[in-house]
């Protein structure tokens, strides 16, 4: 892992600033056989450095990563070291892996993420270019946007697509809002008394089961992602933050949901 890094704003952002320059260092190995893993290769970009270090810039982060559930399989990891230099002669050091479970903590020594990047980091060390993975579906996972760790929403939300789940071919698996209802539904979610997440939640035995994701779309950058589990305690979870779903918020997300 690197050190704390001495970079203005590293204490809120992985990459903060305007780097000019990453170096991508590999070292494979095996998530069951950690430590020792010797570099097998790097990779420098210029031209895609700003590129990469602004998407790693975006990812929510903490001073402490909390872990969540993670599945156990073993098999093939490969641990990067990206040295980030800026035109000062600074630099910034992030450690981050690709591995099998998707359960990764990103980190610049100060401030860590556990938003998953592996395989772009995988797909810029072979290539040259940098391409965040990201799927066309709006309503997959996100690795979710920087704030998430104060607010359940950020600021500046101008769009929300709420996206349930459906058993009928044919019928919508999500509707789409625009900016008014996308800043009172995100209001709404800020104003619960939140905490810092598990990952987890209890259900009851006669438990609601009605599921929905929330992305709000931003003019720039990632979205922010909000998950609402209704039979679940507590019902609202970002990944760093959950809250208890009131009845007021339920309500609210089942009228904008498409059709069950």
């Amino acid at each position: 892992m690197p050190a704390a890094a001495d970079i203005d704003g590293a204490d809120e952002s992985l990459v903060p600033g305007s780097p000019v320059r990453a170096l991508i260092c590999a070292y494979p190995g095996d998530n069951m056989h950690p430590g020792g893993e010797r570099l097998a290769g790097t990779r420098t970009l210029a031209d895609q450095a700003g590129a990469m270090a602004r998407d790693l810039g975006y990812l929510p982060v903490t001073d402490r990563p909390r872990g969540g559930p993670c599945t156990l399989m073993g098999g093939p990891m490969t641990n990067y070291l990206i040295r980030f230099a800026y035109p000062d002669g600074r630099a910034l050091w992030v450690g981050s892996a690709e591995e099998v479970n998707s359960c990764v903590t990103t980190t610049n020594g100060t401030v860590g993420s556990r938003s998953y990047v592996g395989p772009g980091i995988t797909a810029a060390y072979r290539t040259g270019v940098w391409k965040p993975t990201r799927s066309d579906d709006p309503c997959l996972s996100s690795a979710g946007r920087r704030g998430q760790d104060e607010r359940m929403v950020p600021e500046g939300a101008v769009s929300v697509v709420v996206c349930g789940r459906t058993s009928y071919p044919g019928r919508p698996s999500r509707r789409e809002h625009g900016e008014q209802v996308a800043r009172e539904l995100a209001a709404a979610l800020n104003a619960l008394d939140t905490r810092p997440s598990d990952n987890m939640c209890q259900g009851g035995e006669d438990a609601d089961d009605r599921e929905f994701r929330l992305m709000f779309g931003y003019r720039d950058g990632p979205p922010a992602d909000v998950r609402i589990s209704a039979g679940c305690t507590p019902g609202i979870d970002n990944d760093l933050l959950q809250a208890d779903l009131d009845v007021s918020v339920r309500d609210r997300v089942v009228r904008l949901a498409p059709p069950p």
